[in-house]
């Protein structure tokens, strides 16, 4: 053996306590870490030295050069991208994940069988968003992973309606995609999947500031569509306003016409854990599949989402993803292996951090972090509405808040605005534009955050328009 791959070895035990006393610093002082940083001048390397440093070496050498990039995105102030922190357990779970390193796949048989643990988790999550028991699931890295599977079982769907099977033939029609306020990732994974990103039809939304879908115009186009299927890509709750579309009319739809209903719920899964907004997914059970992102609202760490398509598609989502010529992976209609239902052959067993935090703090723990959210949320919107400097561009529909200044001689100012906010290392907020309206959209899914939190946010708000007035 290598002889610092050797010492390594030896040390293992005092490398890893160096590493967990750095990583509990980092976790302890998150709080007051900045947010951001301006730190542009460093200097990367691009040569390998030939014998290297060691584990220890590499650490220290680590925290010297690079310790300075390294921002609290998963700080109880970082509201940009809806991005969720770690909670302990998923923290136990992750670094467990990466100790036992198995390619979760198979749930019996001999070898690795650990997709037991995953297969129990999808049952657990089933049960958190109060989902029936019809829809197998499974763990991918991310909501544009999770949405790119669930669209390629669709895919797989609708060529079979036509006696066609894409996943072998390829894509010999046109398939047709309806949506009203798809999220990127999901026109994203219609480019990846061949289908196209500028054959998906829009549907009119809600008058009255609503992104949500018009379900009178919808069920116009299906009916030009002369019985032919299609996809339906909704949503459960969108970028910028958090709006739902109505997912009881859907199912009400699903019962007269022939479509594939996929539900992008990345973070708006949630509101199923909030008895105040619960109503919200009402009929979303009838869908043939829903994206929902793990390190959002649920608080594990990146790379984690999974995914639900009813386990009467099993077929074609093994049609879709089955591993052919590959004999020594079995019969993929004989045993349940995760190989055949997903893109990827190998991975982490992403789902142990998300059994921990389950197990951790179970229904009550998650309406809590839910319920924590929606409540700060609600105190950002009413601040911004109470301001005669700020506007709210939407109302706040559950954990988002999207507003700008007031005065369309003031949006060039909004740019500036938030880049100074940012650049003060106390919060982190992102651009978007709504209704032709530059603005600012700050989430609330962190477990962290708290009232004292919020404070600080509207102090660095205040002290900005005190800047520009």
């Amino acid at each position: 053996m290598n002889s610092i791959l050797q010492n390594d070895l030896t040390n293992l035990e005092a490398v890893l306590q160096l590493t967990k006393e750095y990583g509990v610093d980092f976790l302890k002082s998150i709080n007051s870490r900045p947010t951001s940083t301006k730190e542009n001048n460093i200097e990367l390397e691009n040569k390998l030295s030939i014998d290297g440093i060691g584990a220890e070496a590499s650490l220290a050498e680590f925290i010297q050069r690079f310790e300075s990039i390294i921002v609290s995105s998963t700080g109880p102030r970082y509201l940009g991208f809806v991005t969720g922190g770690s909670t302990p357990a998923a923290i136990v779970g992750d670094w467990l994940a990466t100790i036992f390193d198995q390619n979760s796949q198979t749930i019996k048989g001999q070898g690795d069988i650990s997709a037991n643990i995953e297969f129990e988790t999808i049952q657990l999550l089933l049960d958190l968003f109060n989902l029936p028991k019809d829809f197998l699931g499974g763990f991918v890295t991310g909501a544009t992973m999770s949405n790119f599977t669930c669209l390629a079982v669709a895919k797989q769907w609708f060529g079979n309606q036509l006696g066609k099977d894409f996943a072998k033939d390829g894509i010999s029609e046109k398939v047709t995609i309806f949506s009203a306020t798809a999220h990127s990732s999901s026109i994203k994974s219609l480019s990846m999947l061949g289908i196209g990103s500028n054959n998906l039809i829009k549907i009119k939304t809600l008058e009255g500031n609503r992104e949500a879908i018009d379900i009178e115009d919808l069920e116009q186009k299906i009916q030009e569509l002369n019985t032919k299927p299609f996809i339906l890509i909704s949503s459960a709750g969108t970028v910028n306003t958090v709006d739902f579309d109505d997912f009881e009319a859907i199912s009400k739809l699903k019962e007269k016409y022939n479509f594939w209903w996929h539900i992008d719920a990345a973070f708006g899964a949630f509101a199923s854990c909030s008895s105040d907004f619960k109503h919200l997914i009402h009929g979303w059970e009838n869908a043939d599949s829903i994206t929902v992102d793990g390190h959002k609202w649920l608080n594990v760490p990146y790379d984690n989402a999974f995914f639900f398509v009813k386990e009467q598609h099993k077929l074609l989502q093994i049609e879709t993803f089955q591993n052919t010529n590959a004999p020594y992976l079995g019969d993929p209609l004989d045993n349940f292996n995760y190989l055949n239902f997903l893109p990827e052959n190998s991975r982490r067993l992403r789902a142990l951090p998300v059994w921990f935090t389950l197990k951790a703090y179970g229904k009550k723990g998650y309406q809590e972090i839910v319920d924590n959210s929606i409540h700060l949320t609600q105190q950002l919107g009413q601040f911004i509405e109470q301001n005669n400097h700020l506007e709210l561009l939407a109302p706040v529909r559950l954990n988002t808040v999207c507003f700008s200044l007031v005065g369309d001689e003031n949006q060039e100012k909004v740019a500036p605005f938030l880049l100074n906010i940012n650049d003060s290392g106390k919060v982190f907020m992102t651009p978007t534009v709504y209704n032709n309206k530059k603005g600012i959209r700050a989430a609330f899914v962190n477990w962290r955050t708290t009232e004292t939190d919020l404070e600080i946010v509207k102090e660095v708000i205040l002290e900005e328009l005190n800047l520009i007035k």
